[in-house]
């Protein structure tokens, strides 16, 4: 009998301590998931043609997005956006008044889509007010400025993410996992060009001081995150040539670079870039054939190809709308994003050792 007391004791505090366990847990679940299905509210700063056109479009289209709040310089801009979007006027500021951000809880992740030597002070800004940076490629124009920028966003316990549209594309994703699982054999080299006739002269992509460079910072930064991609590796040596045909249109900026990284693996790939010239494809050349895209870089209408027949077309999902849902979710969940602020600083440390072997004609150790 006391032996089945005792049974039945264990048995019912067991059972009530299940009859607490089991709802507290699922409340967990619930709040989990609350959080995992909630929207997070996007900053944009700088209205210029890409968020216009392409960013603010695409927020529309995302699960864990929404447009909270914009910064501008333009009066006119504020007016026409806060009217369109029914924003209120806590949520439109000025450069000037960012910090202001701070007591905003509508916004958790500031979109930095200002000219490339504008990053690092605008990153720091939403950095110092609490905010989660999503920023614009190139990450900057120093690896200084760059290393700043993930110091603030570290000190501010918040993260920070550079836009790499092309790493959410399904095509590129596709090509990747090829390389990756040497479905044709090893890749052995890499060929990677995007360039564009670039217009106006005076817009900012033509000097130097905001910008920091031509064609390679702008377009040519593509080839070069392929190369990066397919290969899963880091180059150890760079060389790289310079072509100008327009001194007085490019006369701080690159106009044309053909530069050729060297990887560990024995990998090299052979890379352009020009704003004089169209071109827009990479071809990645395996031990059984080759695979790859054209065009590759654009918004929309990219198209891959295999030599061994197999298909490598899919949709054409909103590239902007999958890269910032899944910098939404990575904020949601605390894990890293595969697009981090040192992703970004790879690539402009790269960039710079193209510059240096371009200017000084020698191969550059990276």
């Amino acid at each position: 009998m006391r032996n089945d007391d005792q049974n039945r004791r264990e048995f019912l505090r067991r059972a009530a301590a299940a009859g607490v366990t089991m709802p507290f847990a699922r409340r967990l679940d619930l709040i989990a998931e609350q959080q995992q299905e909630r929207k997070l509210g996007f900053a944009l700063v700088g209205l210029g043609s890409l968020a216009t056109n392409q960013i603010a479009p695409a927020i529309a289209k995302t699960t864990h997005c929404r447009l909270a709040a914009i910064v501008t310089g333009t009066p006119a801009k504020a007016v026409r956006w806060k009217a369109q979007y029914n924003l209120p006027d806590r949520s439109i500021y000025d450069y000037s008044t960012m910090a202001r951000m701070a007591d905003n809880p509508d916004v958790d992740v500031v979109y930095v889509v200002t000219p490339n030597a504008l990053h690092a002070e605008h990153t720091i800004a939403a950095a110092k007010a609490g905010k989660h940076v999503f920023c614009e490629k190139p990450m900057e124009v120093s690896t200084e400025k760059c290393q700043a920028m993930i110091a603030e966003c570290k000190r501010a316990g918040k993260q920070l993410g550079i836009a790499y549209r092309c790493r959410f594309e399904p095509h590129h994703l596709e090509c990747e996992r090829l390389a990756k699982e040497k479905v044709m054999g090893n890749v052995r080299m890499i060929e990677a060009s995007f360039g564009f006739p670039i217009g106006d002269p005076k817009q900012w992509r033509l000097n130097h001081a905001l910008s920091g460079g031509g064609a390679l910072m702008d377009v040519g930064i593509y080839a070069l995150q392929t190369a990066r991609m397919l290969t899963g590796e880091e180059p150890t040596k760079v060389s790289a040539f310079e072509a100008k045909t327009d001194r007085e249109k490019f006369s701080t900026v690159d106009e044309s670079i053909t530069f050729q990284l060297t990887f560990p693996g024995g990998t090299i790939a052979h890379c352009g870039t020009s704003f004089k010239a169209g071109m827009n494809r990479f071809a990645a050349y395996s031990e059984r054939g080759s695979f790859g895209m054209e065009p590759a870089y654009n918004y929309s209408g990219n198209r891959g190809f295999r030599t061994d027949r197999q298909p490598l077309q899919f949709g054409e999902p909103d590239m902007f709308a999958l890269e910032m849902d899944d910098f939404a979710r990575c904020v949601l969940s605390g894990t890293p994003s595969k697009v981090s602020g040192e992703e970004g600083l790879r690539d402009v440390r790269i960039l710079m050792a193209i510059y240096q072997a371009a200017r000084t004609g020698q191969v550059v150790k990276v």
